[in-house]
């Protein structure tokens, strides 16, 4: 039986950075070593002050601080990591693809790729490969031809161990994981991988599978919960044309045993890396074996998230009398969920897009993200010039800057700290009549009434 003595994981991004952490954390004899090629993100990952760290992520820092210089190592030279690894973990991005076939909906690869040419050439002696990376089905036979094809004569067993984190609680979920799930063919590969996890993981919840099986558990999960979130965000636009609660009928559906609770909060939209990517990923894969009614079924899931996002910044336009033309709309919150710095796919991104389309003013507050990042989400959009974005956009370090003399506040994130604010001094502040948008139902609705705020929420 192989006993892993050093880890490698190419990519030290939102999955490679914190996984790794973990698993060094909870395995003190085996050298973990984190790659890659961005030089001011190691740097980052090496700080000495945690507060600067790439990731944010509650716990994180503990976990580095226990680790880091230990067994724990983050580097940008590659290839000594491959070349003393035994097991090398694949963590890079795949985007969806932008360009040519299956534009929009299927995922890049060329990371993926790039990673496997650099082990092959690069191996001089036998590794197991782990897929960490969200990946379309059977892309584990292209790594195991690329490595085989380009390799020195050396043996590579390919696993699939996708990860099943969710942000803003990452830490916790990789300490109390619900599975670890890997999927391979060769029993000694899988076994060795398993005793990394059983430092900490109780065996039964270690489940292990073909390749492909891992492959789609991981699409297909992403699938069902965002299935959800759509599903509950479809009932909230009948509640408001019925007199309906959203509410109310989440709390009666959920306590249904076989449905669950979870899941089943009515908001903007839901955003993220994986939630998009990997449904389009799926229907991308249904597609291609021409299975037109399973591709057009989870399409949907996606149709139903961005309506709700242009819902809600219409409901703002036609509140506020039809026009925002030059009216300052506040943005409390700009990551795509509480407790992390990720925007990706955020709905702050598609709703403010649609605001400036109508000439508003939008002032920005979250907590962990910074300006650079927010005027980058813009830009990416390609709506309108770089110049107009900082025209119509500011980003401020305080909801105090904000707020004043803000027309309307969105609340887009549902950070904690937005519950704690004192709102009739904000009212003070505000141009009346004072709206609050709250696309995260986390304020009180009554309070806010009695002040006299014109509030409005999803579902009601």
């Amino acid at each position: 039986m192989k006993k892993i003595k050093k880890i490698a994981c190419i990519g030290a991004g939102y999955v490679g950075g914190p996984t790794m952490s973990v698993i060094a954390q909870k395995n003190v004899d085996v050298e973990v070593t984190v790659v890659d090629l961005n030089v001011a993100r190691i740097a980052a990952w090496n700080d000495g002050d945690l507060n600067h760290l790439p990731v944010y992520e509650p716990g994180l820092d503990d976990v580095i601080k226990e680790a880091r210089g230990r067994n724990l190592f983050f580097s940008t030279d590659v290839d000594k990591a491959i070349k003393e690894a035994d097991m090398i973990f694949i963590s890079v991005n795949t985007p969806t693809k932008t360009y040519g076939k299956g534009k929009g909906q299927a995922a890049d690869l060329k990371f993926i790729e790039l990673c496997a040419r650099q082990i092959a050439a690069v191996a001089t002696s036998d590794k197991i490969v782990v897929e960490k990376s969200t990946l379309p089905v059977r892309t584990a036979e292209a790594l195991k031809s690329i490595l085989d094809n380009t390799g020195n004569g050396v043996n590579f067993d390919i696993l699939s161990n996708p990860e099943f984190l969710a942000e803003g609680t990452a830490v916790s979920d990789l300490h109390n994981p619900d599975r670890v799930l890997i999927g391979g063919e060769d029993a000694e590969a899988i076994e060795a991988l398993v005793q990394v996890y059983e430092a900490w993981v109780p065996r039964e919840r270690i489940l292990t599978t073909n390749l492909w099986s891992s492959e789609l558990s991981k699409l297909v999960a992403n699938a069902f919960l965002a299935q959800r979130v759509s599903s509950i965000n479809a009932i909230s636009e009948l509640c408001e044309v019925t007199g309906a609660n959203v509410d109310e009928v989440a709390r009666a559906i959920g306590q249904d045993s076989r449905i669950g609770s979870k899941f089943l909060k009515a908001s903007v939209g839901f955003g993220g890396s994986c939630f998009q990517k990997d449904i389009l990923n799926l229907v991308y894969i249904a597609r291609s074996y021409n299975l037109t009614a399973v591709a057009d079924y989870w399409e949907q899931v996606i149709s139903l998230n961005d309506h709700q996002k242009s819902r809600f910044a219409e409901k703002i336009i036609q509140t506020m009398y039809n026009t925002v033309n030059g009216k300052q709309i506040a943005f409390l919150g700009w990551a795509f969920k509480k407790d992390t710095n990720d925007t990706r796919e955020s709905a702050a991104i598609y709703v403010a897009d649609h605001l400036l389309d109508e000439e508003a003013t939008v002032i920005i507050y979250d907590p962990k993200v910074s300006a650079e990042q927010i005027y980058k989400d813009l830009d990416y959009l390609g709506t309108r010039s770089a110049e107009d974005n900082r025209r119509l956009v500011k980003v401020v370090e305080s909801h105090h800057d904000a707020v004043k003399g803000a027309h309307a506040i969105a609340i887009l994130t549902e950070w904690d700290e937005f519950k704690g604010y004192d709102w009739q001094q904000i009212k003070n502040g505000m141009k009346k009549p004072s709206f609050v948008f709250d696309g995260r139902k986390i304020l009180n609705k009554k309070q806010l009434v009695n002040l006299g705020f014109d509030y409005y929420s999803i579902g009601e």
